[in-house]
C-alpha cells in the first residue's frame, strides 16, 4: 500500500501543480469534477446499462399498469409488488457497480483532504515559562514493549512543554510541544532499536510542502486514509497523531477536511449529472 501511495501522492503533485497556480480552490474543484466524470465512464462499462434500462422501462410500465387499473385491487396490488421488486433489481444494478469505485474514490478524496484539508500549527512566542496544554499533543500507540521502550526526539525549532508517560498497560504514551520558528520538522521515536519519524509543519509552508496530515497510522484501510507518509507496520507503533488547525478553503462554503470531502463529493456528483446525457450512461 505505501508504493500506491506514494505513486499516487507523485501524480497528484505534477497535475495540481498548474492548477494550484490559479488557487487550491479551482484545484479542488477541477480535480472533483474530472473524477466525477472518470467515475462515470467507468460505471457505464462495468454495469449492465442494457439492464437498468429494462428494469427503468418495467418500473414505469408498472406505474402505469396502477394508474390505468386503480379500480382493480387485485391487479393494483401485483402490479406495486412488481414495483418493489423491480426497486430492488434496479438498486442492485445501480450500486452494484460502485463498489469497484471505492477504492479509486477513498484514493483520490485522502489525496484532496491531506493536500486542502489542514494548516500549518501556529508558531508560539518564546516565553518564560510553559504549562502543560499550552503546547500540541502528540498521542502514541503501540504494543506494550514498543511503548515500555519508547522515547522522543525533537528538532531544534519544537520544544517539549510536557514530559513523556508511558502506560505500557494501556499501550499508549503522550507528550506536548510547540513550535518556536516556521518549518517542516521530523519528530524522532526511537523504540527498539527503530528509529519512526512523524513529519511535522508550523507557521508558512513551505512551498515545497504539498501533503499534510496529522496521524501516521498502521493497516490498509488507514493507509488508504492517510496516504501522505508511509505506514507504521513493523515498528511495533500502531498510531501517531497529533492535530492540525483546519483549513480556510477561502470563497468555498465549507472548511477543513470535513469540508474538502463535502465539496469533493457534490462537485463529483453535479459535473456527473451533467456528463449523463453526452456519455450515454443509463443510471
Amino acid at each position: 500500500m505505501n508504493a500506491i501511495n506514494r505513486a499516487v501522492t507523485k501524480f497528484f503533485d505534477l497535475v495540481l501543480t498548474p492548477l494550484e497556480a490559479i488557487s487550491d480552490e479551482f484545484a479542488l474543484l477541477f480535480v472533483s469534477g474530472v473524477f466525477g466524470v472518470l467515475a462515470l465512464w467507468i460505471f457505464k462499462h462495468i454495469s449492465w446499462q442494457k439492464g437498468i434500462k429494462a428494469t427503468k422501462n418495467k418500473i414505469k410500465g408498472h406505474l402505469i399498469e396502477i394508474r390505468l387499473y386503480q379500480d382493480d385491487l387485485v391487479v393494483v396490488s401485483k402490479a406495486i409488488l412488481k414495483v418493489l421488486w423491480r426497486n430492488v433489481q434496479y438498486l442492485f444494478l445501480n450500486f452494484g457497480p460502485f463498489i469497484p469505485l471505492a477504492i479509486p474514490f477513498a484514493l483520490v478524496a485522502a489525496q484532496m483532504v491531506v493536500r486542502y484539508g489542514f494548516e500549518p500549527a501556529d508558531v508560539q512566542q518564546v516565553q518564560a515559562t510553559r504549562l502543560a496544554g499550552d503546547g500540541i499533543t502528540l498521542s502514541i500507540e503501540g504494543d506494550t514493549d514498543a511503548i515500555a521502550d519508547l522515547s522522543i526526539e525533537l528538532p531544534e525549532g519544537l520544544t517539549r512543554v510536557a514530559p513523556l508517560p508511558r502506560i505500557p498497560g494501556q499501550k499508549t504514551a503522550s507528550t506536548e510541544f510547540f513550535a518556536e520558528a516556521p518549518g517542516v520538522y521530523d519528530i524522532v521515536l526511537r523504540t527498539r532499536g527503530q528509529e519512526i519519524k512523524k513529519r511535522f509543519v508550523a507557521g508558512a509552508a513551505d512551498e515545497d510542502v504539498r501533503t499534510m496530515q496529522p496521524e501516521r497510522v498502521t493497516g490498509f484501510l488507514s493507509a488508504l486514509l492517510w496516504p501522505a507518509e508511509d505506514t507504521l507496520e513493523g515498528t511495533g507503533l500502531t498510531h501517531v497523531a497529533f492535530v492540525y488547525p483546519e483549513s480556510d478553503l477561502g470563497w468555498l462554503p465549507f472548511e477543513g477536511p470535513g469540508g474538502v470531502l463535502i465539496i469533493f463529493v457534490l462537485a463529483s456528483m453535479v459535473v456527473g449529472f451533467l456528463a449523463l446525457k453526452p456519455l450515454g450512461v443509463q443510471i
